[in-house]
This record gives structure tokens, C-alpha cells and sequence, in this order.
């Protein structure tokens, strides 16, 4: 298969949303890209719509029900703090970097989602220490590139403050700078969550994440510099691309203190889950029901029961909900017993112990980072809620297309780099690319 370009940059900025693009078209870095390249307006999202597994469809093109990350987190019901789908072991099948580096080229990521011991050449995976015990620098070396890892540390790790944003967004653009101008790598990808993060903490329409969106063109200026400075703008195709949007809520919904209070979940003395029947598991604005025995016929009609009685009732924030067979048909995990949909203005916590439905005030969203001001993991069919994707460079159309979904974008990816992700759940978006003869 002929290759449309020799340096494919990939980046991912968290939570851009279609709203966004009124605001992108007048800021200069952003507007390189829509005058010289290409511009999709909505862009579908997956079922559930968070981070890890918008970013596994992207590296694969398939739904969450074949590549296997169906939350940001795993179910451990009672962990207060559950391990994420950090490794690359969490993805079924194979993906844009593992065809890339099997057609001998050069393979990079800084910070993408599900990629902790994954077979990349210059690897900083996003994975954070999850234990008392553990130390980040070291949980980050053992899962990456150590040598590569050491060496940006050395160089740039005084901008970071811990997972602070705005400073570990900067930390990553001077990785992704020297990266380009030392490895000149034909894969990049890079996952900056500044504004995700200001989003979460004050917004969706916040000041914070409108200056965000301002740090975010600074930084694409920084990249496309980067690439002229080594000499590869020319070779060189950049594309630019959002995860999923978000929306504003005020509300969280903890599902599971009604089910302890329904003899679900049982809880001791101290408020500490000893063990349960059903469980509601947070994917922010849509959440998983899981039944630890899945056969149990009286629990799942139990909570069918349930389920059916909040939808009567506007105020306990559920808008709909879905069997698990209706969940895989939405590409979503074909295990959970059920999927609910938050009304706009709530989203779901994991708590089981506390208020049913919170009120959620900006003090207490500062004070504690699990209430939060806006969100994702909604529907991709709620409205106004697409992202949005910009290509520029070799192998780029100069057009406008509104609407793509996520799980096209890997399929295109792969063509440009002239390799294949097989037979996947989305297809090459021809009208994006130029098709012509292969770079040399």
C-alpha cells in the first residue's frame, strides 16, 4: 500500500468540542490548519464517551465491544480509588502503532491513553502510582522508554508540578518539541488534557478553559514550528483532533447508596463494602450496572424494578436506560446488566454511603477533585455534543466534511502511513486524503 506522508503528528487535545471551532478559526496556529488542510465540523464519539476508550477506538478504529477498554477505570467496587486502563495489554487486536512499528518505522507517544508497556520506540505512557508505595517516576519509567523517559526528565522535568495543569501540558510540548527535532519519529501521538482538566474544575465555557483553548494554539505554533525547525514540515501531515466534548452538570447521582440501602451492596460498620449483588459503575454523565453474578435473575429484576421507578421521577437525574444486550449493540460493554444515560445537568458517582442525589457547589468542585462543574461519558447523540477533527499537511484534501465518526479517524490514520488496521468497525474517509503516489 503506497504512503501518503513520512511524518504523521498526531494530537489529541482532550475535551475539544465542536462548540469550540467559532473560537479556533481566530486563533493564528489553528487557523494554519484550517486554511491549508482539512476540517471535519461533528465528529461522533463512542459509547461511553471518556478518554481511554475514545482513545483505544482511535489507535483502532473499532467500538469499545471489540477492542476491550469500556471505561477509563476497572471495576473494583469499594476501591476508592480504581486502577485505570493504563496498559496496552487492555486493548484487543491490533493497533495504529503496532502497524506502523511491523512496517519498520519510528513510532513516539507522549501521554496517549492505554499505552503503558506497549512496543513503541520513544514510549511516555499516561499512567500515574495508584498505591502508597509507589513512586510516579519509577511506575512511569518501568511502563515506557526508560532511557527516553530519564533523558526528557533531565531536561524539561522542572516545568512539571506533580499532574498539575497548566504545567504538565508545558512539560509534554517540550518533550513533543525535542522529540520532533531529535527522533523525527514517523508516528507521533500526543494527549494534552489542559483544557479536560479546566473543563472538569470550572466549566465547559469557563474563563479557564477559554484560556486553555489559547495555550492549546500556543502549543500547536510550538509544534509546527518544531517541525520546520527539523526540517520535516514539508514531509509532514498534522492533524489535530478532540476525544469527545462535554457538558455542564451540577448534580451527581450516587446510585449506589440506593442499592445498600436495598441489601445490594453490604457495607460495615465503618461504611466499608463487604460485598454486593449490583453495582453502578461511573462512566461520568453514563454509567455501567454490573451484577457480580450475572445469571441472578432476581437481582437483575430487582434492579430493573428500580431502574424503572427513578425514570418517573425528572429529579433523580436518569434519563433512560438500556440491557446489556442494548449496550453492545451501541459498541459499549456486553457484560454490564444494564446502561443509564444521565439527564443533562447530572452524572453518576461511585459512592455508596452519603446522599442519593448532591448538589455539587464550586467550592466543594475545588475542594474535591471527584465533583466536578462539567463533564463527559455522555451519548454521543446528545446535542451539541460532537468533536471536531483539522488535518494539514502531505496526503490532506483541502475540504470540509461535517460529519465523521471516531472510529474512522484509525482506519484514515493507517492509510496515510500505508498500513492497514484490518477489517475494523470504521473505514478510510477517502474525501480527507489526496491518494496519490507514494512519498519518497
Amino acid at each position: 500500500m503506497n504512503r501518503l506522508t513520512d511524518h504523521l503528528i498526531i494530537i489529541s487535545f482532550d475535551c475539544l468540542s465542536a462548540l469550540d471551532l467559532p473560537i479556533l478559526r481566530e486563533l493564528p496556529h489553528f487557523q494554519t490548519l484550517l486554511s491549508e488542510g482539512a476540517l471535519v465540523e461533528h465528529v461522533e464519539s463512542i459509547y461511553p464517551s471518556v478518554t481511554y476508550p475514545c482513545h483505544a477506538t482511535i489507535v483502532t478504529g473499532n467500538y469499545p465491544n471489540r477492542h476491550g477498554v469500556f471505561n477509563n477505570t476497572l471495576l473494583q467496587p469499594g476501591m476508592a480509588s480504581p486502577d485505570w486502563n493504563w496498559y496496552r495489554k487492555c486493548i484487543h487486536g491490533t493497533t495504529l502503532y503496532d502497524e506502523v512499528k511491523k512496517a519498520n518505522m519510528t513510532t513516539a507517544a507522549l501521554l496517549w491513553p492505554v499505552t503503558a508497556k506497549a512496543d513503541i520506540d520513544y514510549n511516555m505512557p499516561e499512567i500515574f502510582s495508584n498505591r502508597p508505595w509507589q513512586n510516579q517516576i519509577l511506575v512511569s519509567l518501568m511502563n515506557g522508554s526508560p532511557r527516553f523517559q530519564w533523558e526528557m526528565s533531565k531536561r524539561y522535568g522542572h516545568i512539571r508540578k506533580g499532574l498539575q495543569q497548566p504545567e504538565l501540558d508545558n512539560f509534554i510540548l517540550e518533550t513533543t518539541v525535542d522529540t520532533i527535532k531529535t527522533k523525527k519519529p514517523n508516528l507521533l501521538m500526543v494527549h494534552f488534557t489542559d483544557l479536560d482538566t479546566q473543563r472538569h474544575e470550572h466549566g465547559f465555557s469557563s474563563e479557564e478553559s477559554m484560556m486553555a483553548l489559547h495555550r492549546h494554539n500556543q502549543r500547536l505554533g510550538r509544534i509546527l514550528e518544531a517541525l520546520k525547525e527539523a526540517r520535516i514540515y514539508e514531509q509532514s501531515t498534522v492533524i489535530a483532533l478532540g476525544d469527545h466534548s462535554a457538558l455542564d452538570e451540577q448534580k451527581a447521582i450516587h446510585l449506589n447508596v440506593l442499592f445498600t440501602t436495598q441489601n445490594l451492596i453490604t457495607t460495615n460498620a465503618n461504611r466499608k463494602l463487604l460485598d454486593w449483588k449490583a453495582y453502578c459503575k461511573s462512566c461520568d454523565g453514563s454509567a455501567y450496572i454490573y451484577l457480580k453474578n450475572p445469571t441472578d435473575v432476581d437481582t437483575f429484576q430487582k434492579v430493573h424494578n428500580l431502574l424503572n421507578l427513578l425514570l418517573e421521577e425528572p429529579d433523580f437525574g436518569i434519563e433512560t436506560f438500556i440491557t446489556g444486550e442494548e449496550a453492545a449493540a451501541r459498541g459499549a460493554d456486553p457484560a454490564c446488566a444494564f446502561m443509564l444515560e444521565a439527564r443533562q445537568g447530572f452524572y453518576f458517582l461511585e459512592d455508596f454511603s452519603g446522599e442519593f442525589i448532591k448538589t455539587i457547589s464550586k467550592k466543594e468542585s475545588a475542594a474535591d477533585k471527584k465533583y466536578t462543574l462539567a463533564c463527559h461519558g455522555y451519548s454521543p447523540e446528545k446535542e451539541n455534543y460532537g468533536t471536531i477533527l483539522m488535518a494539514a499537511g502531505n496526503g490532506i484534501q483541502k475540504i470540509t466534511l461535517p460529519y465523521i465518526r471516531l472510529i474512522d479517524e484509525g482506519p484514515t490514520f493507517a492509510r496515510l502511513l500505508g498500513v492497514s488496521l484490518g477489517n475494523t468497525d470504521g473505514k478510510v474517509i477517502e474525501e480527507l486524503l489526496t491518494l496519490k503516489e507514494e512519498v519518497i
